[in-house]
């Protein structure tokens, strides 16, 4: 069923109707083929998993799904995974992709909730409110008995889509320097607790261990239950004031390279806390420049 437990939405959500941060597997199959409805599977690997996005899409999407390849929609000009395109790039991409803006976007990737935060965040970050993310992904779909199907089977037309950037939720390698000055946001790092501590090796060739310094360790899986939905809003707020975050503290969420970082921006707003920005750079930059 659609979310629509008011104590989940954060204010500036309320007003979107039919656009809750999370959609269950559900409300998605009792509303798929509506013409205003479209789905996107957002799947990324990380290095050495040896596996790709788009091979998975292949093997099996949902119905009618179209794929975001998080690693087209970034910046080609730099060497650090998947940053931030600019406006005029995401609005292209996304307009050859038929999206457009009236369009109610449900994402999803095959690990269950990974990437797919991601795309949720780059669509907020480029002013489209209408978009969701499907709890617990394509497994979740696929253990509710759901079809997929195989290769191709998504058609659209080329469309426009326009953007509208939000700057205030991205953050950069200066930001990240200024705020080791002030301590004013609370740096919270999703990826796990090893290599956060460095107890292990980062999976990108020529970034150290470690992690940012001042931040705390959320990895994003202790948001997440089992079979990867997310926790009740309750638990996602105690699980962030265990940590210190609160309803006034604002929060700049970073990872490895930007992507599971989303997933504790997406689980913010699920729990009704203070938006938060992303480190987009994530350890890829600060392990390697500073």
């Amino acid at each position: 069923m659609l979310n629509t437990d008011t104590d989940a939405i954060p204010m500036t959500m309320k007003d979107l109707a039919g656009a809750p941060p999370l959609v269950d597997v559900q409300w998605l199959a009792e509303n798929l083929g509506r013409e205003d409805i479209v789905v996107l599977d957002g799947t990324l690997f990380l290095p050495g998993e040896g596996k790709s996005g788009f091979m998975s899409y292949l093997d099996g999407h949902i119905p009618g799904a179209r794929f975001f390849d998080i690693d087209v929609f970034s910046d080609p000009d730099t060497d650090l995974p998947h940053m931030v395109p600019s406006a005029g790039r995401f609005a292209s991409l996304a307009g050859a992709l038929g999206i457009e803006n009236r369009q109610h976007l449900v994402i999803y990737d095959a690990k269950g909730l990974f990437s797919a935060a991601r795309v949720w965040w780059l669509f907020r970050l480029f002013g489209h409110d209408r978009v969701s993310v499907l709890d617990g992904g394509l497994p979740k779909w696929r253990s509710a008995g759901h079809p997929v199907e195989q290769r191709g089977g998504a058609h659209w037309s080329p469309t426009t889509f326009a953007v509208a950037f939000r700057a205030a939720l991205l953050r950069g390698l200066g930001d990240m320097d200024e705020n080791l000055r002030t301590g004013a946001q609370q740096v919270l790092d999703a990826r796990p607790a090893a290599r956060f501590d460095g107890r292990v090796p980062e999976p990108r060739q020529g970034v150290r261990s470690g992690h940012v310094p001042a931040s705390r360790s959320l990895p994003y899986t202790d948001l997440l239950r089992e079979d990867k939905t997310m926790l009740a809003p309750d638990v996602l707020r105690a699980t962030f004031q265990s940590v210190g975050v609160d309803a006034s503290t604002p929060v700049v969420a970073t990872c490895g390279s930007g992507v599971t970082a989303a997933v504790l921006c997406l689980a913010m707003e699920v729990a009704g806390l203070s938006r938060g920005a992303l480190y987009d750079g994530a350890w890829a930059e600060w392990g390697t420049c500073r």
